[in-house]
């Protein structure tokens, strides 16, 4: 009779507990207050190596509602220096700055990103930011190895081989595989620092993974792959962590709340103006 009473009590809480619950839902209103107001300036500017027209994009940050690309901002003037000389970008595009196709950095050299806008952006006209290009880094040899038993159909694992210097380093890679681009976004490159084999030689470090379950990531053997290697800066190294952490997964019992990603951007601009040094390396895809 006791256990049969307690069941009941306990089926009646449970009841009780189902319809407050749904009340709760059903009437409560919740409302958010965003702060629609505030616009800050994005920056997204690289300088490598390579002779090119290089871009700096100028957008701006909108509305959690707005569905659309983000506002461009035309009609800065936009200038890098060396210490030597001073070069100003074309916009090409809305928001869009780039160089002289003939334009290369130059290691050893700081290069300063000067923008004024033609309206102020969240109380500021002049935004600025500089960035250290380092000495390059010459790969030996790339080579690839097929993992059959990682995932469903298996990775190809690029792997580099050079010697590091005995300074402490950061280093990104991109992967092409015949002439495209695969990792064609900041959370797809792999970076690294030299903490395991600082001074050595890396004798075959990982640096590129294609998976084989995805499309554009299949390999043939013959197929080209080449590893473009970039000697970054340890607050670049540290920017793409944090923008890889933050776009990555997350569970939200464990993961810790959305920070902003530091960048390098006078006046609380977002965004980062980054210079390095990239050289390639080349390796075939056998069976």
């Amino acid at each position: 009779m006791k256990s049969k009473n307690l069941y009941n009590t306990i089926r009646h809480l449970l009841v009780l507990i189902a319809v407050s619950v749904s009340a709760f839902s059903c009437t409560e209103r919740i409302d958010i207050d965003l702060d629609e107001g505030f616009t800050r300036l994005v920056v997204d500017g690289i300088i490598t190596t390579d002779t090119m027209a290089h871009t700096v994009k100028l957008t701006t940050t909108s509305s959690y509602f707005y569905a659309e690309a983000a506002p461009t901002v035309s009609g800065a003037i936009v200038t890098l220096n060396d210490g030597e000389t001073e070069t100003t970008l074309t916009e090409t595009g809305p928001g869009v700055y780039q160089t002289a196709p003939d334009f290369y950095g130059i290691p050893g050299r700081t290069y300063k990103l000067n923008i004024n806008l033609a309206s102020p952006i969240g109380g500021f006209s002049n935004y600025s930011a500089e960035s250290l290009m380092n000495p390059g880094l010459t790969l030996d040899s790339i080579n690839s190895v097929f993992h059959e038993d990682w995932g469903s159909d298996g990775f190809y694992e690029l792997k580099c081989y050079a010697l590091d210097p005995p300074t402490t380093d950061f280093y990104m890679f991109k992967v092409y595989k015949n002439g495209t681009l695969l990792s064609d976004s900041l959370n797809k490159v792999f970076i690294t620092d030299d903490r395991f084999y600082n001074g050595n030689y890396t004798n075959g470090i990982g640096v590129g993974y294609l998976n084989q379950s995805k499309t554009n990531e299949k390999v043939i053997p013959g197929d080209q792959l080449t590893i473009e290697s970039a000697r970054i800066t340890e607050s670049y190294y540290q920017f793409v962590t944090q923008l890889q952490i933050q776009s990555g997964f997350q569970t939200p019992l464990f993961s810790g709340p959305p920070a902003n990603i530091s960048g390098n951007i006078s006046n609380g601009a977002i965004g980062f103006f980054a210079a390095y040094p990239v050289t390639y390396s080349n390796t075939i895809a056998q069976p």
